[in-house]
Protein backbone atom coordinates (compact mmCIF):
# COMPACT_ATOMS: atom_id res chain seq x y z
CA UNK A 1 0.00 0.00 0.00
CA UNK A 2 1.42 3.32 -1.01
CA UNK A 3 1.14 6.32 1.55
CA UNK A 4 1.42 9.56 -0.66
CA UNK A 5 1.33 13.12 0.84
CA UNK A 6 -1.39 15.26 0.92
CA UNK A 7 -3.55 15.89 -2.19
CA UNK A 8 -5.18 19.47 -3.38
CA UNK A 9 -8.39 17.62 -3.66
CA UNK A 10 -10.62 18.38 -0.83
CA UNK A 11 -13.80 16.58 0.29
CA UNK A 12 -16.16 14.04 -0.64
CA UNK A 13 -16.91 15.71 -3.78
CA UNK A 14 -13.20 15.94 -4.83
CA UNK A 15 -13.23 19.67 -5.06
CA UNK A 16 -9.57 20.78 -6.73
CA UNK A 17 -8.51 23.26 -4.31
CA UNK A 18 -5.56 24.28 -6.48
CA UNK A 19 -7.31 24.76 -9.59
CA UNK A 20 -10.21 26.77 -7.76
CA UNK A 21 -7.52 29.14 -5.18
CA UNK A 22 -5.18 30.33 -8.01
CA UNK A 23 -6.25 32.02 -11.39
CA UNK A 24 -3.75 31.59 -14.17
CA UNK A 25 -2.22 34.35 -15.90
CA UNK A 26 -3.16 35.26 -19.70
CA UNK A 27 -0.87 33.91 -22.41
CA UNK A 28 1.23 32.00 -19.97
CA UNK A 29 2.38 28.81 -20.82
CA UNK A 30 2.59 25.41 -19.43
CA UNK A 31 5.45 24.82 -17.35
CA UNK A 32 8.89 23.83 -18.60
CA UNK A 33 9.54 20.26 -19.40
CA UNK A 34 13.14 20.42 -19.45
CA UNK A 35 13.07 21.84 -15.49
CA UNK A 36 15.09 19.36 -13.76
CA UNK A 37 12.94 17.28 -10.87
CA UNK A 38 15.53 15.41 -8.57
CA UNK A 39 13.85 12.45 -6.35
CA UNK A 40 15.76 10.52 -3.68
CA UNK A 41 14.68 7.20 -2.22
CA UNK A 42 15.97 5.88 0.98
CA UNK A 43 15.32 2.39 1.64
CA UNK A 44 15.05 1.56 5.62
CA UNK A 45 13.76 3.95 7.82
CA UNK A 46 15.90 2.83 10.83
CA UNK A 47 18.12 5.54 12.93
CA UNK A 48 20.78 5.96 9.70
CA UNK A 49 17.84 6.01 7.17
CA UNK A 50 16.11 8.51 8.92
CA UNK A 51 19.11 11.03 10.19
CA UNK A 52 19.85 10.66 6.16
CA UNK A 53 16.25 11.85 5.20
CA UNK A 54 15.95 14.53 7.32
CA UNK A 55 20.00 15.82 6.34
CA UNK A 56 18.09 15.45 2.87
CA UNK A 57 15.51 17.62 3.61
CA UNK A 58 16.90 20.31 5.33
CA UNK A 59 19.76 20.72 2.70
CA UNK A 60 17.30 21.09 0.40
CA UNK A 61 18.91 18.11 -1.74
CA UNK A 62 15.50 16.78 -4.08
CA UNK A 63 12.42 17.79 -4.57
CA UNK A 64 10.70 14.61 -4.13
CA UNK A 65 11.96 12.05 -2.08
CA UNK A 66 10.16 8.37 -1.15
CA UNK A 67 10.73 6.24 2.01
CA UNK A 68 10.57 2.54 1.62
CA UNK A 69 10.41 -0.06 4.43
CA UNK A 70 8.62 -3.01 5.14
CA UNK A 71 7.34 -2.31 8.34
CA UNK A 72 4.17 -0.28 7.11
CA UNK A 73 3.31 1.43 10.53
CA UNK A 74 6.57 3.06 11.66
CA UNK A 75 7.18 3.80 7.49
CA UNK A 76 4.17 6.10 7.70
CA UNK A 77 4.74 7.05 11.06
CA UNK A 78 8.09 8.31 10.04
CA UNK A 79 6.48 9.86 6.75
CA UNK A 80 3.55 12.05 8.92
CA UNK A 81 6.46 13.59 11.53
CA UNK A 82 8.62 14.84 8.45
CA UNK A 83 5.59 16.17 6.78
CA UNK A 84 4.57 18.46 9.51
CA UNK A 85 7.60 20.19 10.05
CA UNK A 86 6.72 21.28 6.03
CA UNK A 87 6.44 24.90 7.18
CA UNK A 88 10.34 24.71 8.75
CA UNK A 89 11.62 22.92 5.74
CA UNK A 90 12.60 23.91 1.88
CA UNK A 91 9.24 22.31 -0.15
CA UNK A 92 9.75 18.60 -0.82
CA UNK A 93 7.17 16.04 -1.55
CA UNK A 94 7.59 13.26 0.35
CA UNK A 95 5.71 9.70 0.17
CA UNK A 96 6.08 6.39 1.58
CA UNK A 97 5.16 2.64 0.90
CA UNK A 98 6.50 -0.54 0.84
CA UNK A 99 6.25 -0.78 -2.70
CA UNK A 100 9.20 -0.35 -4.51
CA UNK A 101 7.00 1.42 -6.95
CA UNK A 102 6.83 4.90 -4.76
CA UNK A 103 10.95 4.47 -6.01
CA UNK A 104 10.06 4.94 -9.75
CA UNK A 105 12.25 8.02 -11.79
CA UNK A 106 14.55 8.12 -8.83
CA UNK A 107 18.10 9.82 -9.55
CA UNK A 108 19.35 8.76 -6.49
CA UNK A 109 18.33 5.99 -4.31
CA UNK A 110 19.93 5.40 -0.54
CA UNK A 111 19.82 1.76 0.62
CA UNK A 112 20.65 1.75 4.62
CA UNK A 113 18.37 -1.28 5.77
CA UNK A 114 20.19 -4.36 6.90
CA UNK A 115 19.99 -7.64 9.68
CA UNK A 116 21.37 -6.75 13.17
CA UNK A 117 24.03 -9.48 14.25
CA UNK A 118 22.25 -11.61 16.49
CA UNK A 119 24.45 -13.15 19.42
CA UNK A 120 26.85 -15.22 18.84
CA UNK A 121 26.03 -15.42 15.16
CA UNK A 122 29.35 -15.16 12.80
CA UNK A 123 30.33 -12.61 10.59
CA UNK A 124 29.64 -14.22 7.62
CA UNK A 125 26.00 -15.46 8.21
CA UNK A 126 24.94 -12.09 9.16
CA UNK A 127 26.67 -11.06 5.79
CA UNK A 128 24.30 -14.11 4.20
CA UNK A 129 21.10 -12.40 5.47
CA UNK A 130 22.05 -9.24 4.20
CA UNK A 131 22.54 -10.90 0.83
CA UNK A 132 19.47 -12.20 0.95
CA UNK A 133 17.83 -9.32 2.10
CA UNK A 134 19.17 -6.65 -0.94
CA UNK A 135 18.28 -9.29 -3.29
CA UNK A 136 14.33 -8.27 -2.51
CA UNK A 137 15.83 -5.02 -2.20
CA UNK A 138 18.01 -3.88 -5.49
CA UNK A 139 16.43 -5.92 -8.45
CA UNK A 140 12.97 -3.38 -7.97
CA UNK A 141 15.10 -0.06 -7.39
CA UNK A 142 16.71 -1.23 -10.76
CA UNK A 143 13.12 -1.71 -12.44
CA UNK A 144 11.89 1.39 -11.46
CA UNK A 145 14.79 3.78 -11.63
CA UNK A 146 17.12 2.01 -14.43
CA UNK A 147 18.77 5.80 -14.55
CA UNK A 148 20.09 5.82 -11.27
CA UNK A 149 22.89 5.57 -9.15
CA UNK A 150 23.20 3.29 -6.37
CA UNK A 151 24.61 4.79 -3.05
CA UNK A 152 24.89 1.56 -0.31
CA UNK A 153 25.04 2.59 3.30
CA UNK A 154 24.27 -0.78 4.85
CA UNK A 155 27.18 -2.85 6.18
CA UNK A 156 29.75 -4.39 5.68
CA UNK A 157 29.71 -1.70 3.24
CA UNK A 158 32.23 -2.73 0.77
CA UNK A 159 30.74 -6.34 0.37
CA UNK A 160 27.17 -5.53 0.17
CA UNK A 161 28.05 -2.48 -2.25
CA UNK A 162 29.68 -5.62 -4.53
CA UNK A 163 26.49 -7.76 -3.95
CA UNK A 164 24.40 -4.80 -5.21
CA UNK A 165 26.68 -3.67 -8.10
CA UNK A 166 25.77 -7.22 -9.47
CA UNK A 167 22.37 -7.79 -8.37
CA UNK A 168 21.21 -4.43 -10.10
CA UNK A 169 23.37 -4.98 -13.54
CA UNK A 170 24.28 -1.33 -12.85
CA UNK A 171 27.80 -0.54 -14.71
CA UNK A 172 30.55 -0.32 -12.22
CA UNK A 173 30.58 3.78 -11.89
CA UNK A 174 26.59 3.88 -10.61
CA UNK A 175 27.26 1.84 -7.83
CA UNK A 176 28.49 3.24 -4.73
CA UNK A 177 29.28 2.62 -1.19
CA UNK A 178 29.70 5.37 1.93
CA UNK A 179 32.72 3.06 2.37
CA UNK A 180 35.12 5.50 4.32
CA UNK A 181 33.49 9.06 3.79
CA UNK A 182 32.55 9.00 7.28
CA UNK A 183 36.05 7.26 8.74
CA UNK A 184 37.79 10.24 6.90
CA UNK A 185 35.84 12.88 8.54
CA UNK A 186 36.32 11.30 11.86
CA UNK A 187 40.05 10.99 10.92
CA UNK A 188 40.17 15.05 10.09
CA UNK A 189 38.10 16.07 13.10
CA UNK A 190 40.74 13.80 15.16
CA UNK A 191 43.67 15.81 12.77
CA UNK A 192 42.42 19.30 13.79
CA UNK A 193 41.65 18.48 17.23
CA UNK A 194 45.50 17.31 17.72
CA UNK A 195 46.47 20.82 15.80
CA UNK A 196 43.47 23.24 17.02
CA UNK A 197 42.61 24.34 13.51
CA UNK A 198 39.58 23.97 11.46
CA UNK A 199 38.75 20.33 10.41
CA UNK A 200 37.60 21.74 7.06
CA UNK A 201 41.30 22.85 6.56
CA UNK A 202 42.74 19.27 7.17
CA UNK A 203 42.83 17.12 3.62
CA UNK A 204 42.86 13.61 4.74
CA UNK A 205 42.07 10.38 3.71
CA UNK A 206 41.47 6.78 5.33
CA UNK A 207 41.28 4.59 2.14
CA UNK A 208 40.23 0.23 1.43
CA UNK A 209 37.94 -1.40 3.35
CA UNK A 210 35.36 -0.01 6.03
CA UNK A 211 36.38 -1.93 8.38
CA UNK A 212 39.54 -2.99 10.94
CA UNK A 213 41.95 -3.48 7.51
CA UNK A 214 41.62 0.47 6.30
CA UNK A 215 44.59 2.09 5.28
CA UNK A 216 45.10 5.99 6.63
CA UNK A 217 47.24 8.01 4.23
CA UNK A 218 49.48 9.52 6.26
CA UNK A 219 52.02 10.18 3.31
CA UNK A 220 49.05 13.00 2.04
CA UNK A 221 47.76 14.40 4.65
CA UNK A 222 48.25 18.47 4.37
CA UNK A 223 47.00 21.38 6.52
CA UNK A 224 46.40 24.27 4.73
CA UNK A 225 48.18 23.07 1.65
CA UNK A 226 50.61 22.05 4.18
CA UNK A 227 52.55 18.47 3.81
CA UNK A 228 52.38 17.62 7.40
CA UNK A 229 54.90 15.06 7.45
CA UNK A 230 57.43 16.50 5.25
CA UNK A 231 56.71 19.67 6.86
CA UNK A 232 57.44 18.03 10.30
CA UNK A 233 60.86 16.54 8.65
CA UNK A 234 62.08 19.81 6.90
CA UNK A 235 61.83 21.33 10.44
CA UNK A 236 63.42 18.23 12.13
CA UNK A 237 60.30 18.22 14.60
CA UNK A 238 60.91 14.54 15.81
CA UNK A 239 57.15 12.30 16.01
CA UNK A 240 56.65 8.44 16.33
CA UNK A 241 55.25 6.60 14.17
CA UNK A 242 52.90 4.82 17.02
CA UNK A 243 51.66 8.21 17.70
CA UNK A 244 50.33 8.13 14.31
CA UNK A 245 49.00 4.69 14.37
CA UNK A 246 47.20 5.77 17.39
CA UNK A 247 45.17 7.98 15.91
CA UNK A 248 44.06 5.69 13.09
CA UNK A 249 43.33 3.08 15.68
CA UNK A 250 40.83 5.91 17.23
CA UNK A 251 39.36 6.15 13.84
CA UNK A 252 38.24 2.43 13.42
CA UNK A 253 36.96 2.54 17.39
CA UNK A 254 35.30 5.60 17.19
CA UNK A 255 31.92 3.87 15.51
CA UNK A 256 31.82 1.13 18.36
CA UNK A 257 32.31 4.16 20.91
CA UNK A 258 29.49 5.78 20.08
CA UNK A 259 27.27 2.38 20.05
CA UNK A 260 28.25 1.23 23.49
CA UNK A 261 27.10 5.09 24.36
CA UNK A 262 23.97 5.22 22.34
CA UNK A 263 23.06 2.35 21.07
CA UNK A 264 24.17 3.29 17.26
CA UNK A 265 24.99 5.67 15.36
CA UNK A 266 23.01 8.10 13.39
CA UNK A 267 24.13 12.36 12.97
CA UNK A 268 27.52 11.76 11.33
CA UNK A 269 26.78 9.24 9.08
CA UNK A 270 23.74 11.37 7.57
CA UNK A 271 25.95 14.27 7.39
CA UNK A 272 28.47 12.14 5.52
CA UNK A 273 25.58 10.41 3.16
CA UNK A 274 24.24 13.97 2.52
CA UNK A 275 27.21 15.16 1.13
CA UNK A 276 27.48 12.19 -1.00
CA UNK A 277 24.67 13.27 -2.81
CA UNK A 278 25.01 16.99 -2.82
CA UNK A 279 28.13 15.75 -4.79
CA UNK A 280 26.19 13.90 -7.01
CA UNK A 281 23.42 15.12 -7.64
CA UNK A 282 24.25 18.73 -7.95
CA UNK A 283 27.37 17.71 -10.29
CA UNK A 284 30.02 18.78 -7.90
CA UNK A 285 32.84 16.95 -8.94
CA UNK A 286 34.35 16.69 -5.62
CA UNK A 287 36.75 13.86 -4.34
CA UNK A 288 35.08 11.40 -2.09
CA UNK A 289 36.54 8.75 0.18
CA UNK A 290 33.90 6.22 -1.43
CA UNK A 291 33.34 2.36 -2.42
CA UNK A 292 34.36 1.94 -5.82
CA UNK A 293 35.16 -0.54 -8.23
CA UNK A 294 38.49 -0.50 -7.24
CA UNK A 295 40.21 -3.46 -9.42
CA UNK A 296 43.20 -2.32 -11.84
CA UNK A 297 44.03 0.86 -9.00
CA UNK A 298 47.31 0.46 -7.13
CA UNK A 299 48.10 -3.24 -8.14
CA UNK A 300 44.47 -4.77 -7.08
CA UNK A 301 44.17 -7.36 -9.50
CA UNK A 302 43.09 -10.84 -7.39
CA UNK A 303 38.72 -10.02 -8.81
CA UNK A 304 36.28 -7.64 -8.43
CA UNK A 305 36.28 -5.53 -5.49
CA UNK A 306 34.95 -2.69 -4.26
CA UNK A 307 37.00 -0.74 -1.38
CA UNK A 308 37.01 2.82 -0.76
CA UNK A 309 39.73 5.22 -2.85
CA UNK A 310 39.53 8.82 -3.69
CA UNK A 311 36.74 9.20 -6.12
CA UNK A 312 35.47 12.23 -8.47
CA UNK A 313 31.92 12.37 -7.97
CA UNK A 314 29.52 14.25 -10.14
CA UNK A 315 26.18 13.79 -12.20
CA UNK A 316 26.90 10.66 -13.75
CA UNK A 317 28.31 8.67 -10.56
CA UNK A 318 32.10 7.84 -10.41
CA UNK A 319 34.03 9.96 -12.95
CA UNK A 320 37.57 8.66 -11.73
CA UNK A 321 39.66 7.77 -9.56
CA UNK A 322 41.98 10.30 -7.90
CA UNK A 323 45.47 9.60 -8.71
CA UNK A 324 47.51 10.04 -5.83
CA UNK A 325 50.71 9.05 -4.76
CA UNK A 326 51.12 6.35 -1.91
CA UNK A 327 54.06 5.07 -0.47
CA UNK A 328 54.85 1.58 -0.69
CA UNK A 329 53.83 0.80 2.13
CA UNK A 330 50.63 2.26 1.80
CA UNK A 331 50.07 0.46 -1.71
CA UNK A 332 50.88 -3.10 0.41
CA UNK A 333 47.91 -2.17 3.18
CA UNK A 334 45.71 -1.20 0.60
CA UNK A 335 46.10 -4.35 -1.20
CA UNK A 336 45.90 -6.57 1.81
CA UNK A 337 42.78 -4.55 2.76
CA UNK A 338 41.20 -6.10 -0.66
CA UNK A 339 42.35 -9.29 -0.05
CA UNK A 340 40.67 -9.26 3.00
CA UNK A 341 37.51 -8.26 1.19
CA UNK A 342 38.16 -10.64 -1.62
CA UNK A 343 38.75 -13.48 0.99
CA UNK A 344 35.49 -13.02 2.51
CA UNK A 345 33.45 -12.41 -1.01
CA UNK A 346 34.91 -15.49 -2.10
CA UNK A 347 33.51 -17.80 1.20
CA UNK A 348 29.48 -16.27 -0.12
CA UNK A 349 30.27 -17.82 -3.47
CA UNK A 350 28.01 -14.28 -5.39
Amino acid sequence: MQMNGSSSSFGPGGLDLAQSFFKPIQNGAPPSTTKRHTKISVVGVGNVGMAIAQTILTQNLADELALVDAKPDMLRGEMLDLQHAAAFLPRTKISASADYSVTVGSDLCIVTAGARQKPGESRLNLLQRNVALLSDIIPPLAKHSPDSILLIVSNPVDLLTYVSWKLSGFPSNRVIGSGTNLDSSRFRFLIADHLNVNAQDVQAYIVGEHGDTSVALWSTISIGGVPVLSFLEKQQIAYEKQTLENIHKEVIDSAYEVINLKGYTSWAIGYSVAKLARSLLRDQRKIHPVSVFAKGFYGIDGGDVFLSLPAHLGRGGVLGVTNIHLTDEEVEKLRKSAETILEVQNQLGF
